[in-house]
């Protein structure tokens, strides 16, 4: 508690003097300041943080975490592929923060001496940024906790070739919330570039058929306005995409038909052997939609009003309620919006990737939704909620437990520290023979009508003995309730299976495949568009298919160095440089940033890897007797106190520096052993154990620790020019404090010496 304390204090502090980063162990912790610091991601601080000599000296920041990404493939340091992981909850910055990140590579990787070679950077870096603004128009929207809130998931994989030039990347989508084009939470609002596109001229408005004194049912709180509506900087991006005006034209008029498909209302006919009735109203919309559409009223018309059953070979029409035709209406616009959602993706692969013979290495950025709870929860924030909590497990396994298994394997003294492990949620929803997704889905494939509360009996009598679900016996709405690693979430059982099995009926596809909207024609007639309409067992559902897509993404993320950007919410109101510690503090404990600073600070500051361990010890004791020898040497030549004496203390969480200047300091050291070999080897041995005799621990002790950093983290040099200050002074006590305390100092006379010894440190 009282680190926690002290950590909450800290990040109030810096938060309060708009110093928005900090370091806590091996993650950046960045809290969103909810205005515009244009001075803080400016062209010249990036050129600070890319050509700084060590970027670790600098200010926290988002850049050092990328410049060390970038460092790392260039230093061919395995593995040498990154993944740069953002993560938080809904309205923390992580869209920003990613925007930031892949400005930044388009910048320090654009850089070449060939002018042929700097102009198709350019052209290629100029693309993978526009990506930017055309996903976010057509795959984010404003929600209650953030205005510009991603409603799907992405990895966007840069490539790099052998000179670690930007010649490519490629967009990896994951679970498009889809369900919003067709219903908004209230007070929500739909996909960006639908607003975007009801902003227009009154030209293009009349193209599109969208009167200037039209509402849509489906474009809800209009009125409101925000940074995000921005239909021109779409259409520029668009531009550099490669997508021209006519494809566009075709683009927008398949939204304003959907659109128009939203203002369609049903009402039920006296004659149940007879189709729903449409008022004039909806008949007019209706035209309207089929026009933008491109396909024929009457055959719209049939296929929302009347479904098509197949008796052996022979087809079947049955009039379909006033509730199936709005599911009818809703899939509809749902399945065209997806599918061109997909088609958008495809198309900026298309045109940003590189051929694989011309890179060689990728540096990852993953831009996930944050954890969600809602009044009411379905499918979609399951879902959501379940990648988070993999995304959690990577960081577990990666750090916290890997971290300290590695001490107690090499048989160090360790104690282990406490940390939540949600591999027993994980179990819950994914895990074998029985969890919530197999049972969503065996319910899902049923040839039947689900029932919420049968489900809900069975899902109890199932899965009774895992701790991490609940049920309230006494809600009417069947639900059920997960303990995720960052709280509880209830979710609402009802519609579930419907919307894990994605029923598309046969004959809308059928209808769209006839459009005459060339894109919607080609959307619409492949293979695996027709795939996704087959019925029966064999069909793939949607938690299937997300969890698939997922275990492809954590095979990537285990196959490539990883650093963790945690992104923090300071108050629910997205409010400028407010903070609020009981909503900071449930995030900070929720994502395991305590753990990570306690693991950080009892840890061992210095790791060597293990290739010859007993070489290096033998050789550092010879270094060892020489440096003291010189020690001896210089004393008595001069007979007086040596000129400089430097005290060194080395904080826990600093990473040892030992790569940058080591063939350097070989050189060094060999030049003085040779003119001192004639020693005995007994003198060596004994300044070897004087020298090396202190213990690193965090009772101030000091011990080298021969390890294999999983981390491989070795190019951090101690700070030998100022004490402890700013994060490490506030998070250690006097008593944790790594180093040579009171008495021991190293009196050094000059560089030769000082290399030397900062070799022994390393």
């Amino acid at each position: 508690q009282v680190l926690i304390y002290k950590l909450l204090k800290c990040l109030q502090g810096r938060y309060s003097m708009k110093v928005f980063y900090t370091h806590a162990g091996c993650t950046l912790v960045a809290l969103n300041p909810f205005q515009s610091i244009p001075d803080l991601y400016s062209l010249d601080v990036m050129k600070e943080y890319h050509y700084a000599r060590q970027p670790q000296e600098f200010k926290p920041h988002i850049f050092i975490v990328a410049e060390e990404a970038y460092r790392n493939v260039r230093g061919q340091l395995e593995p040498v592929n990154q993944s740069l992981v953002v993560s938080g909850e809904s309205g923390a910055g992580k869209t920003w923060t990613s925007r930031c990140l892949m400005k930044y590579y388009a910048t320090v990787a654009s850089v070449s001496s060939v002018v042929k070679s700097q102009d198709t950077v350019e052209r290629i870096e100029r693309r993978v940024l526009d990506s930017n603004p055309v996903m976010e128009a057509f795959g984010n929207a404003c929600t209650l906790r953030n205005n510009n809130s991603s409603r799907f998931g992405k990895y966007i994989q840069l490539q790099l070739d052998r000179c670690q030039l930007l010649v490519g990347a490629t967009v990896q989508t994951y679970l498009l919330e889809k369900t919003r084009v067709a219903c908004q939470p209230a007070n929500e609002r739909n996909f960006h570039i639908f607003y975007q596109a009801s902003e227009q001229t009154y030209e293009q408005r009349k193209e599109w058929k969208m009167s200037h004194d039209q509402s849509f049912v489906w474009l809800p709180n209009s009125e409101k306005t925000i940074e995000e509506d921005c239909f021109h900087e779409t259409v520029k991006a668009m531009v550099h995409l490669g997508i021209n005006a006519e494809r566009q034209g075709e683009i927008f008029r398949i939204l304003a038909g959907i659109l128009q498909l939203g203002n369609v209302s049903f009402s039920s006919s006296a004659d149940e052997s007879q189709p729903c009735h449409l008022d004039a109203k909806s008949k007019n919309f209706l035209q309207r939609a089929a026009e933008l559409l491109c396909v024929p009223a009457e055959e719209l018309q049939t296929c929302l009003r009347v479904r098509t059953l197949k008796a052996g070979k022979q087809s079947v029409l049955k009039p379909c309620s006033q509730a199936d035709c709005s599911v009818r209406r809703d899939c509809l616009a749902k399945v065209i919006y997806a599918q061109l959602f997909e088609w958008l993706v495809t198309f900026i692969n298309n045109s940003v990737c590189a051929d694989k013979s011309t890179w060689c290495n990728f540096i990852g950025i993953l831009d996930v939704y944050g954890f969600e709870c809602f009044q009411t929860n379905n499918l979609e924030q399951l879902c959501i909620n379940y990648a988070n909590e993999k995304l959690q497990q990577h960081f577990v396994a990666h750090y916290l437990r890997a971290q300290q298994e590695e001490y107690v394997s090499e048989g160090l003294q360790w104690s282990f520290v406490k940390y939540q492990d949600n591999q027993s949620c994980l179990d819950l929803l994914e895990g074998s023979p029985i969890s919530v997704f197999s049972l969503l889905n065996e319910e899902s494939r049923l040839n039947r009508a689900s029932d919420a509360k049968t489900f809900r009996v069975r899902l109890e009598k199932e899965l009774c003995d895992n701790a991490n679900i609940s049920w309230d016996k006494f809600s009417k709405v069947p639900h059920f309730t997960v303990a995720h690693y960052a709280g509880k979430v209830g979710y609402q059982i009802e519609g579930m299976a419907e919307k894990n099995k994605d029923p598309v009926p046969p004959e809308l596809i059928s209808l769209l495949q006839k459009s005459n909207n060339q894109l919607l024609h080609q959307i619409f007639k492949d293979n695996e568009t027709e795939s996704q309409i087959k019925k029966g067992p064999g069909k793939t559902t949607v938690v299937s298919k997300f969890k698939n897509s997922l275990e492809t993404l954590m095979k990537i993320l285990h196959s490539t160095t990883p650093h963790y950007t945690r992104c923090i919410k300071p108050n629910p109101e997205c409010k400028p440089l407010t903070f609020k510690k009981e909503e900071v503090i449930i995030q900070l404990e929720a994502c395991g940033i305590v753990e990570t600073i306690h693991i950080s600070a009892a840890g061992f500051p210095i790791s060597l890897s293990q290739i010859t361990t007993s070489a290096v010890q033998y050789s550092c004791s010879i270094i060892a007797g020489a440096l003291f020898i010189y020690f001896l040497f210089m004393f008595c030549k001069r007979n007086k106190p040596l000129e400089y004496v430097t005290r060194f203390k080395l904080p826990a969480a600093v990473r040892s520096w030992l790569v940058r200047n080591r063939v350097r300091r070989w050189n060094r050291a060999a030049g003085v052993i040779q003119r001192h070999k004639h020693l005995p080897e007994t003198f060596c041995h004994f300044v070897h154990q004087m020298i090396f005799s202190f213990l690193f621990s965090p009772q101030g002790s000091i011990k080298l620790h021969c390890q294999r950093s999983p981390l491989l983290y070795a190019d951090r040099q101690p700070d030998l020019k100022s004490d402890v200050t700013g994060f490490n002074e506030i998070l250690l006590e006097k008593t944790l404090v790594l180093g040579l305390e009171t008495s021991a100092f190293l009196r050094i006379h000059d560089q030769t010496t000082y290399e030397l010894y900062m070799y022994l440190l390393g």
